[in-house]
């Protein structure tokens, strides 16, 4: 059940962060297509399996945020990602507003992957040191 779970869970952050990218370009290209219902639904059924994925994982190998740092890390970087996503997608004034954001979100997402590779809350840090 883990692997399935794991593949699941893998699956969906892709497909998340290409979606997110994808209407990010979108917005700074201000496309209709982002008004079109299955792009704006589908993220949010993307995003529900991948939180519900996380927290099956969490249970499985036994390790939940705020006992285990690097799941720490990993909560409040992703609280950071949804943050600047809003910001970069509905929230930022302007255009450059939204396009600083977007490109912070997709720092913190790298992040976010990076933390989870190497279970450890310094991340893609950790290959500097």
């Amino acid at each position: 059940m883990y692997i399935v779970v794991l593949a699941t869970h893998m699956s969906c952050a892709a497909l998340s962060i290409t979606f997110f990218a994808l209407r990010g370009v979108w917005m700074l290209q201000n496309r209709e297509i982002l008004q079109h219902p299955l792009v704006k639904v589908l993220p949010h059924i993307i995003d529900t399996i991948l939180l519900l994925s996380a927290l099956t994982l969490t249970v499985l190998i036994d390790r939940y945020p705020f006992i285990d740092h690097w799941l720490t890390a990993k909560f409040f970087a992703v609280v950071g990602y949804i943050i600047l996503g809003t910001i970069a997608l509905k929230q930022g004034r302007t255009r450059r507003i939204r396009a600083f954001a977007l490109g912070g979100a997709m720092l913190a997402f790298g992040y976010i992957v990076s933390v989870a590779y190497f279970h450890d809350p310094r991340g893609i840090f950790l290959i500097a040191w």
